[in-house]
């Protein structure tokens, strides 16, 4: 293992560097989706005095640290969630490919990280707006599509005698209504006020990706974290309405790392046995 050492340090030195990068676009995408502009006609600018930021000033990360957090231009505050959204994506690329075996499963880690990117814009543009967008939802689609096609760590969820989901594709479909149709019911009988159709669409990309098992983990998950939120906000400002979708993000970002070991957990406590599980 020493004798590579510099090689996986290369590795995850580039894998960094490019998630900050990644990261800087998905600020693009949270601003920009809101609102249907385009991604890539107009460059990036400052928000206060519509300057054009020049390249020098676009190094993620570096560039908000060493400009103070201010605009070379007019001095207005630049909100640290640009770094903050750098960062975390750059932490989360890393993440994946330290945990995952990047030499067995190089299709799979890059999936993952796409995943986390998309999950990324879901939170911040539905903590913001309390909107989803349909772009997003395609895309994480499409990388569902792919972890079909070109991996094979969708997850089998078998009893001890053998009984259960054993086929990815089975795994796939169930896990695309296994969570969407129960909150598609709650956004009918709500009248929406309980519940947004852009949590359902975004729980029917996720669970073809995560399949049955990473699914039902992801919506747990959420729930918890979801119900803690509510009660924070609550207390402080009195307003239950908060969006959903980003603790959804939480969860189907932990499913996608460890529903394994999670189903497992949960499985063996109940008694109920796991045979095989892969997220």
């Amino acid at each position: 293992m020493s004798e590579f050492l510099p090689y996986y340090i290369v590795i995850y030195t580039f894998v960094f560097l490019f998630g900050a990068s990644i990261g800087s676009f998905l600020n693009v995408c949270i601003y920009r989706l809101p609102k249907e502009e385009s991604l890539i006609k107009r460059n990036s600018h400052c928000m206060t005095c519509g300057t054009e930021i020049k390249r020098r000033d676009l190094i993620p990360i570096v560039s908000w640290c060493l400009l103070g957090g201010k605009c070379r231009a007019c001095k207005a505050p630049i909100s640290p969630r640009y770094t903050i959204v750098e960062s975390l994506n750059a932490v989360l690329y890393l993440l994946v490919f330290l945990w995952f075996d990047v030499m067995q499963t190089p299709i799979h880690a890059i999936l993952v990280c796409l995943l986390y990117s998309a999950l990324i814009v879901v939170f911040f543009m539905d903590w913001d707006t309390q909107l989803i967008s349909n772009y997003v939802v395609i895309f994480i689609g499409i990388l569902a599509v792919l972890e079909f096609f070109f991996t094979d760590k969708l997850d089998y969820i078998t009893d001890a005698n053998g009984y259960g989901v054993d086929n990815p594709w089975i795994s796939q479909l169930i896990g695309m209504f296994a969570v969407s149709v129960p909150l598609l019911l709650i956004e009918l009988l709500s009248k929406g006020k309980a519940m947004g159709r852009g949590d359902v669409y975004l729980m029917v990309a996720c669970g073809a990706f995560l399949g049955v098992g990473g699914a039902l983990i992801a919506l747990f998950i959420a729930l918890i974290t979801g119900s803690i939120a509510g009660i924070i906000q609550k207390h402080k400002s009195g307003d239950s309405v908060f969006a959903f979708g980003p603790w959804l993000s939480v969860g189907v970002a932990i499913a996608a790392i460890w529903g394994q070991e999670l189903s497992n957990l949960y499985l063996n406590f109940t008694g109920l046995g796991i045979e095989q599980a892969a997220v």
